[in-house]
């Protein structure tokens, strides 16, 4: 593998863009990185001439891409595809994200990200299951005859993934006592979503080990004066991950600028909620057999109800600055390094840091996506 040298870069590095830095890559993981470094000879050399250099994307919701939808057909081949559809936009590390389904499905769900993973497809860091434990009264487009009562059989289902990351979204208030810890305890991420959960029961469920909010605002019971409930846990927890679906449709402005503030850069974390025409010529698909149409950034049933998004976390990116009034630092901190952190994957990807895979994108000083590199190599 080439070794390359990235010099008279800015480097996006937390909270600040730092200008006139130099980045080395060699065995496709960032080597070393600072000002006035000297770059080795046989190093593949690359001016930036000022642009900045950023962790690629980490995008823990993902639906679809490339015109395909992971639950018409989890297979390593669909997994491919949805993966690089998003690399091309910079998102560089993806959960492939089943939607409430069958058991069954689930299942061939989990068997194909495993073989993804071990099959090396780029960008594959596990796998999101985004139900079926949810709540009817929450359902948004997911099909409620899917929903299942959360047992031990399922929880060892669930937590069967031999490779990668296992992101799980449940409502807490359909958990028996005692579940979310045992998915915790066997490796799982478990954020709330699809929820009525009480504020109660969301401080109960992080007392087990919950650790965020999946698409906070959207299918979840909202803050109101004398119930908190789950939106108010998201926004008052010090510890918990929030997503954020930030196409401008599903959270007003103001609100996504309010989930910034209180929860920061590390907490916020841009998800794309991508559906199938994200990345291909499509402007509809098929979900339930329902045509569902992509307006802009957003997904739609004929009815109006959000269906996912057609947005891609470069958007996000863009959405959060110009609505929300975020800076550049913060909304690239929210695509990388927060999602990375909540999955417990910092340091590997997300940043830019020693050690951490040669996973970036290369931006012009307007937040113009140039080019993006996945492990050390130019997509």
């Amino acid at each position: 593998m080439i070794s390359l040298a990235f010099h008279n870069a800015s480097l996006a590095l937390g909270d600040q863009i730092a200008s006139g830095q130099t980045l080395l890559v060699s065995g496709g993981r960032i080597e070393a990185f600072g000002p006035d470094l000297a770059i080795p000879a046989g190093y593949q050399s690359h001016d930036l001439n000022g642009d900045i250099l950023a962790p690629g994307y980490v995008d823990i919701q993902v639906n679809g891409g490339g015109g395909v939808l992971f639950n018409d057909a989890p297979s390593v081949e669909t997994i491919a595809i949805i993966a690089a559809a998003h690399a091309k936009l910079g998102t560089t590390s993806l959960l492939p994200t089943l939607i409430s389904d069958e058991l069954d499905k689930v299942a061939k769900a989990i068997a194909a990200v495993d073989a993804a993973i071990e099959a090396s497809v780029p960008g594959v860091i596990g796998i999101h299951l985004e139900g079926p434990f949810l709540n009817a009264s929450r359902k948004g487009v997911h099909d409620a005859s899917k929903f299942k009562v959360l047992d031990l059989e399922a929880i060892e289902l669930l937590t069967s993934l031999k490779r990668g990351k296992t992101l799980i979204t449940l409502a807490p208030e359909t958990a028996p006592q005692g579940a979310i810890a045992a998915l915790v305890q066997r490796g799982a991420v478990v954020f709330a979503g699809h929820t009525e959960a009480s504020y109660a029961q969301i401080i109960a469920a992080e007392a087990e080990g919950l650790r965020g909010f999946t698409h906070i605002f959207n299918a979840m019971s909202q803050l109101s004066s004398r119930a908190p409930g789950v939106v108010g846990a998201a926004l008052s927890s010090a510890t918990s991950f929030s997503g954020l679906i930030a196409d401008g449709v599903h959270v007003h402005p103001a609100n996504m600028a309010l989930v910034a503030r209180l929860l920061g850069p590390q907490r916020t974390v841009l998800v794309s909620d991508a559906m199938p025409t994200l990345g291909s010529d499509q402007d509809w698909f098929e979900l339930k057999g329902e045509k569902i149409f992509a307006r802009g950034l957003t997904c739609f049933t004929p009815d109006g109800v959000l269906a996912g998004s057609n947005l891609s976390l470069r958007d996000a990116i863009g959405v959060m600055m110009r609505e929300a009034q975020v800076s550049l630092a913060h909304a690239l901190s929210m695509a990388s390094y927060a999602p990375a952190l909540a999955i417990g994957l910092e340091g590997q990807i997300g940043q830019l840091a020693a050690g951490a895979r040669a996973d970036f994108v290369r931006l012009d000083a307007s937040a113009k996506l140039l080019e993006v590199w996945q492990g050390g190599i130019q997509f």
